[in-house]
């Protein structure tokens, strides 16, 4: 197994790696809509807040070898499933025309009053 570690996703705030790599998988941990540059920068919307959250499973993707187009399953955790059409808007428009199995969690409150947060898997490699 090898850890991930990426300064341009958040830090861990626990006891847990960014990812892991085991046997050609790369396993993201939630992913909070937290701005790596600035990490006390406000939320924003629920728009903004799945964009920075899909652009830090990216950049973690991109340093285990792997990209948003290897997805292969990807939860996210949203705290009002009114917001699904647009956070499913700025999905769609990130992954384009890939398509990896997909979850989607409706709970009641996420860490730091975060509205989305998401966790996936991905291939490594071709």
């Amino acid at each position: 197994m090898t850890a991930i570690s990426t300064p341009h996703a958040p830090t861990p705030a626990g006891h847990y790696s960014q990812a892991v790599v085991h046997r050609g998988v790369v396993y993201v941990a939630g992913q909070l809509p937290i701005d790596p540059a600035d990490p006390s920068r406000p939320p924003g919307d629920v728009a903004e807040q799945t964009e920075r959250a899909l652009r830090n499973v990216e950049a973690i993707l991109v340093a285990a070898g792997s990209s948003l187009g290897q997805l292969l399953s990807v939860t996210v955790y949203v705290t009002d499933i009114d917001h699904w059409p647009t956070v499913n808007e700025v999905y769609a428009r990130l992954l384009r025309d890939h398509r990896p199995a997909r979850a989607v969690v409706p709970v009641s409150t996420l860490h730091h009053g975060y509205a989305i947060e998401i966790q996936a898997l991905a291939a490594v490699g071709d």
